[in-house]
């Protein structure tokens, strides 16, 4: 037996939770009791579609000690093992998992680098969160320099709006029609925004519904996403081409976004998957 291979005998197991919002999945590591340290290797290793679990995004729950008023504390990476300051389905996901664990309870809340997000059971099984009130102040989304962020100097005229993390909202006449592979990583990195940015294509399908695609920072095509929801529901609200409460159809599914005096609540199904054990081989090749 080699040395590495006897120390990764003795490498704990670390059990996980998969889950998903539309499709939107996500990896969910309980580190109530002891949070694991998880370096950027071994977070791109995990959300690899075919030599980890795959997923969207990582979610590692930390201690009740460290969230101040909130019930939990939440920190949320990309695939590429970047951080994400929010993640509006992953947080409905684990507003599930919390709410399993006390049946007795409708709603928690979550401290996460977006703030403390508030979040409930609706009569039907699905689950709302407040994802907060949007940034929409240039520095504050943010951007490299000062400009209108309902239309921005980029071909398009897309918006800009903050969930927490940036994004860049182009309505276009058919969502569908667009090449995101090619589109979307040519705008996560455009130098108007100094973090990269979520990209969204959406066309109006109604007076309060909205048909969109996304490409994640970090991340890529995925089916859904919550804040990019978020974002492209309130930039169709600021150019007046819908009402505050609107339906968005993504390629997973339909969520609801509803721009209250409180913040942007967010409403849709969750779906536990599995429950798994990331091996002792598997974190000490990584």
């Amino acid at each position: 037996m080699t040395r590495m291979e006897s120390a990764r005998q003795h490498i704990p197991g670390l059990r996980f939770r998969k889950m998903h919002g539309l499709g939107n999945d996500f990896v969910i590591i309980d580190g109530r009791g002891g949070a694991p340290a998880l370096t950027g290797a071994a977070l791109r290793a995990i959300s690899h579609r075919h030599l980890g679990v795959g997923c969207d995004q990582i979610a590692l729950i930390g201690d009740a000690r460290d969230a101040g008023d909130a019930d939990v504390q939440v920190t949320f990476y990309n695939a590429d093992g970047s951080v994400s300051g929010a993640c509006g389905n992953a947080s409905r996901c684990i507003a599930r998992l919390l709410l399993d664990e006390a049946p007795s309870r409708t709603t928690v809340t979550m401290r996460t680098a977006r703030g403390v997000l508030p979040a409930c059971l609706t009569k039907d099984g699905e689950v709302s969160v407040n994802m907060g009130a949007p940034q929409l102040e240039w520095q504050d989304i943010p951007l490299a320099r000062a400009t209108d962020t309902l239309n921005l100097p980029i071909e398009g005229s897309p918006s800009a709006t903050g969930m927490g993390n940036p994004h860049c909202t182009f309505f276009v006449p058919d969502a569908g029609a667009v090449d995101l592979n090619s589109f979307g990583p040519k705008t996560e990195h455009h130098p108007l925004y100094p973090e990269r940015t979520n990209v969204q294509v959406a066309h109006i399908a109604g007076p309060d519904r909205i048909r969109m695609r996304v490409w994640e920072r970090g991340v890529g095509v995925t089916l859904a996403s919550g804040s990019s929801s978020c974002a492209t529901a309130v930039a169709a609200a600021r150019r007046g081409l819908t009402g505050r409460r609107v339906q968005v159809d993504l390629d997973g599914g339909s969520l609801i976004i509803d721009w209250r005096r409180d913040g942007v609540w967010m409403t849709g199904p969750t779906a536990h998957v599995y429950d798994g054990i990331l091996t002792g081989e598997f974190l000490g090749a990584v």
